[in-house]
């Protein structure tokens, strides 16, 4: 296994990734048809990268061509589950797949702080990309990540696969229609029980694992096996709590049945309740993002192993006739004169919109684009924003991209919008 140094990822982040931009950039399905075979890559294999080869592998005219992960046990159960396993190729190194130009799509199930770098890279590369919830790590990685795929007309869908759910489209449309009336509030509810992690002591990284790389942009800090696989998540180096984890599917969902995108202010509060432990997240946040006709509020408890709302995860809209509910059961409204209707649509698949928006050289064409995805991103960001500083009331201005309003703490919350990037491990594009 190669072991890359921070040095080798400079010059090949470089000079490497520069020259890639000089390939025709997203025209080999231009003139494709609906039949052409897709070879697609997947980089991350953990749980939810696993997914992704299984589902990829599954849908029609599409072969996953290769796997990416710096843990060797992980990328290797990764190919053998693959129906074309002794052809797969494997790779411990992002950069080294991207090189490959046989390969036309990549899928990114990373840590979240990897996301939009790799994200950047691959659109260099020509590659067309569908990357994981939250595509970014912070606001100012939103705003380059929008930017590529518009510069270079690729393809780029999130993973708020609620999108493609003709279920909640219908749901949204009869939002749309009045089914409820006036609309004035939507609550996007993260509610269940994430139990408590403990306190891992320093040791060393998994043998074959190089942890530098892992770390990436993030600083250097020692390893311990809770900053490792999945829990990762609950620390603000590498993840966004389960606020950018899990609840981001219900700010999505609430932003779109609302029919909004920036509020003009956002007020937080959260902290841990529940946790004595190393997270760094909080186990419980209650959002509100004011607009000028209506409010979005975020609601999470992490010590809930109980349904609320009569359902799980899920979201309530409240108009002035009714209620409406999405969730994982399905979607119900109940009128105020006690009338309940159930709201059901046809099944559909995210990665499946992806692929033929790929095929039809189209990025209008995809139903979680990127410029919606990175608006659903930027709500989480900006909720942990405003959580970290110990509950604040901000305003951001989406144009500027800035934070124009925080208690006086104006500059802490602008420095949060984005990070520094570890020498070695900048972003390939930065606009």
């Amino acid at each position: 296994m190669n072991h890359w140094t921070r040095r080798d990822f400079l010059k090949t982040s470089g000079a490497g990734l520069a020259s890639l931009t000089s390939l025709n950039i997203a025209d080999s399905f231009a003139q494709g048809s609906s039949s052409e075979r897709i070879r697609h890559a997947v980089i991350g294999t953990g749980g939810q990268g696993s997914g992704h080869c299984r589902s990829f592998a599954k849908l029609k005219n599409c072969e996953v061509a290769a796997v990416c992960d710096l843990d060797p046990s992980r990328r290797d159960k990764a190919a053998a589950s693959l129906p074309n396993a002794s052809q797969v190729k494997k790779y411990d190194d992002f950069r080294r797949l991207l090189e490959d130009k046989s390969i036309d799509t990549v899928s990114i199930a990373t840590c979240d702080h990897w996301h939009t770098p790799i994200a950047l890279a691959a659109i260099l590369a020509g590659k067309h990309v569908y990357v994981e919830k939250p595509c970014s790590h912070n606001v100012h990685e939103s705003r380059l990540l929008v930017k590529a795929a518009r510069r270079y007309k690729i393809c780029v869908q999130h993973g708020t696969q609620r999108r493609s759910s003709g279920e909640a489209m219908a749901a949204v449309q009869a939002l749309r229609e009045g089914i409820i009336g006036k609309v004035l509030a939507g609550k996007a509810i993260n509610h269940q029980l994430r139990k408590p992690i403990g306190r891992a002591p320093v040791s060393h990284s998994p043998e074959g694992v190089n942890y530098d790389f892992w770390l990436g942009p993030a600083p250097a800090h020692a390893f311990t096996n809770n900053r490792w696989h999945y829990n990762w998540h609950w620390f603000w180096d590498y993840g966004c709590g389960d606020l950018g984890n899990d609840g981001i599917h219900q700010v999505d969902v609430a932003r779109w049945g609302l029919g909004v995108d920036y509020p003009k202010a956002v007020v937080c509060s959260g902290g841990q309740l529940f946790y004595d432990d190393d997270h760094e997240t909080p186990d419980t946040q209650t959002i509100i993002y004011e607009y000028e006709k209506c409010h979005l509020i975020y609601e999470m408890r992490l010590f809930t192993p109980y349904a609320l709302e009569s359902h799980d995860n899920g979201n309530v809209f409240y108009g002035t006739e009714g209620k409406l509910e999405i969730g994982r059961k399905g979607a119900v409204v109940t009128l105020k004169d006690g009338a309940v209707k159930k709201i059901e649509g046809p099944a559909e698949n995210n990665m499946e919109n992806f692929l033929a928006a790929v095929r039809a050289n189209d990025p209008s064409r995809l139903n979680a684009r990127i410029d919606l995805g990175s608006i659903s991103a930027d709500l989480c960001h900006l909720g942990n924003l405003g959580t970290r500083l110990g509950g604040q009331r901000l305003e951001y201005d989406p144009v500027s991209g800035k934070v124009t309003r925080c208690g006086g703490r104006e500059a802490e919350a602008n420095a949060l919008l984005t990070r520094h990037y570890r020498a070695g491990y900048e972003l390939a594009y930065r606009g």
